[in-house]
């Protein structure tokens, strides 16, 4: 059985992650809910295609590296509904997958946040195709600690992704509903949610 060779030494970096931080701490899940939004497509005269800010769920399990430090990792997926050149509703769905890095500053149970984030965004149009590209992300939120188990959490998120603005991610047989205008994809989004300490 072959094995793909770039996915292996994310699988074995992913397992020592998880099993050091399962070992070391108890690991805390957090679910959140919000809206992501988006930058314009454009058509292939440049004029503008505007896309909806999608709803979006993000899941992170994150570990205590110290009092003040957790190392997380964060899936967030948005879905965009928009209108394409040849006039047909499409869908554009994005799944964000990043390590991040969270500094926690301390207040008795509130706690403001700062995280930062390295990783990957999957695109998959519903007329088109899919691509993996490069991506960052920075964070500002709140904790609001109700114990030591559970907090209720906000998050402002920016997303920064890299893309190859020539791809045909929006084509099907040589025919394109939309393009990307930039080779940098910026998102933004805005969520609240809870954590769970296990």
């Amino acid at each position: 059985m072959k094995v793909n060779s770039r996915l292996t030494p994310l699988t074995m970096l992913c397992t020592f992650l998880l099993s050091h931080a399962a070992i070391a701490q108890p690991l805390e899940l957090s679910v959140m809910f919000g809206q992501i939004y988006g930058p314009d497509l454009v058509t292939n005269d440049n004029s503008d295609i505007n896309i909806d800010s999608g709803n979006n769920m993000a899941v992170g399990i994150a570990w205590q590296e110290n009092v003040n430090a957790q190392g997380q990792i964060l899936l967030n997926r948005v879905s965009h509904d928009f209108i394409g050149e040849n006039q047909a509703n499409n869908e554009l769905d994005i799944t964000y997958a990043h390590f991040n890095g969270i500094a926690l500053y301390r207040q008795q149970n509130y706690v403001t946040t700062l995280s930062l984030g390295l990783g990957g965004a999957y695109f998959d149009a519903e007329q088109g195709s899919e691509e993996l590209y490069p991506s960052a992300s920075v964070a500002l939120g709140t904790r609001y600690e109700f114990s030591l188990q559970m907090a209720l959490v906000t998050e402002l998120r920016a997303y920064a992704t890299l893309i190859d603005e020539d791809d045909a991610l929006f084509c099907q047989q040589n025919m394109c509903s939309a393009n990307f205008s930039d080779s940098l994809w910026i998102e933004s989004s805005i969520a609240v949610g809870i954590a769970i300490k296990f």
